[in-house]
């Protein structure tokens, strides 16, 4: 992806004479291996999710704040996206800053531009609303401490950076951190919370911390059912209480194949997860389906692989159809060679994001 614009378009910005502010991010998607499928409120967890933080597939924002005095036509926004005005992410972010106009004042009184690219298909269930929205989360942290002149520690401001993503996207608000991330409220961890994530206290065996994850993109295009529509079929879902009971237990069992390298545990988990959630879906009233032919096709091959082979490796399905392969660096070899080799001809366009677990967002302006 060429990002070139952003920085075009920045300069010129810089010759306004009004009072001007801009602040750019970059922030990674991150794919859940615990999944978090439901919510109430205003963006609290049905049930608490873990993480991984990705490293090459993020969202690059740049927010340019120019001031307005406040007009009587309410906000003041323009959303430009890989070079073009976006009429549909510009109402998302409109909905998503009249909700954070008492937390961030200067939302009122200043015009706002924001300018974003992607380097992976946004809407296609590769988590592009968690690296979108804690971009635009991070980028009004650092226009706010700009404006007010108020600094926070690191601590406390990814801390309400997180807070605040989570109410544009609820898995945005674990993008705010890199590696491992946790979210929601868990009776194994007592600093746990439904308001914003953290990273997970739990020591991680070093073969976890060297995690590919090669995304096999099935199909590019938007998915017929969004996933805030999705959580909200879980209001009524005849498995809802027994799915909350799933995540207890799957959390544990995680923790301690993290901690102790124990793959096989892993593996389970991560791929009961992945079929719980989309068997929540097709279980929902009405029911739907967002995985393709071609994903079962690409699950098949993988496992009769790994048996055949001995190979560490598994995968999990966010809410679409393209499938997240994981394995460990110790493996990457003939893995990444059977990817290109024996799966990249049954996606799309032979379109294969080659990942790994990352450390996080990184300001660019």
């Amino acid at each position: 992806m060429n990002f070139n614009h952003l920085n075009m378009v920045a300069a010129k910005h810089r010759k306004s004479e009004k009072e001007y502010y801009e602040a750019g991010w970059e922030s990674p998607a991150n794919i859940a291996l615990i999944k978090y499928w439901g919510k109430t409120g205003n963006q609290i967890p049905l049930n608490p999710s873990l993480s991984i933080t990705l490293s090459a597939s993020f969202t690059r924002t740049v927010l340019r704040a120019t001031e307005n005095k406040g007009t009587k036509n309410g906000l003041e926004l323009k959303y430009f996206f890989e070079g073009n005005e976006h009429p549909a992410f510009r109402l998302k972010v409109l909905t998503y800053l009249e909700k954070l106009q008492d937390i961030f004042p200067f939302i009122k009184t200043h015009s706002l531009e924001f300018d974003s690219a992607n380097t992976f298909p946004h809407s296609a269930g590769i988590a592009s609303s968690a690296s979108s929205m804690s971009a635009i989360a991070l980028c009004l942290m650092s226009l706010d401490e700009q404006i007010s002149g108020k600094r926070l520690n690191v601590h406390a401001f990814l801390k309400k950076a997180s807070n605040i993503a989570r109410i544009g996207s609820g898995s945005a608000c674990r993008s705010v951190y890199g590696n491992y991330v946790f979210w929601g409220k868990a009776a194994c961890l007592p600093r746990s919370g439904d308001l914003f994530a953290y990273p997970l206290p739990v020591k991680i065996h070093p073969d976890f911390m060297t995690l590919h994850d090669s995304i096999l993109v099935v199909n590019q295009g938007e998915k017929p059912v969004s996933s805030r529509a999705g959580h909200q079929m879980m209001d009524e879902h005849p498995f809802r209480k027994g799915r909350i009971q799933q995540v207890s237990l799957n959390l544990k069992k995680i923790f301690d194949a993290l901690s102790k390298g124990n793959w096989d545990k892993f593996s389970s988990v991560v791929e009961n997860e992945s079929f719980t959630i989309h068997g929540l879906m097709m279980s929902s009233d009405p029911g739907f389906l967002l995985i393709k032919p071609n994903t079962i096709l690409l699950i098949d091959k993988i496992n009769a692989f790994r048996e055949k082979n001995k190979v560490k490796m598994t995968y999990t399905l966010d809410a679409g159809p393209n499938l997240h392969v994981l394995y460990p660096d110790s493996d990457s070899g003939p893995v990444k060679e059977f990817i290109n080799n024996d799966l990249a001809q049954l996606c799309e366009n032979n379109y294969v994001i080659h990942d790994q677990i990352g450390s996080g967002p990184r300001r660019i302006l």
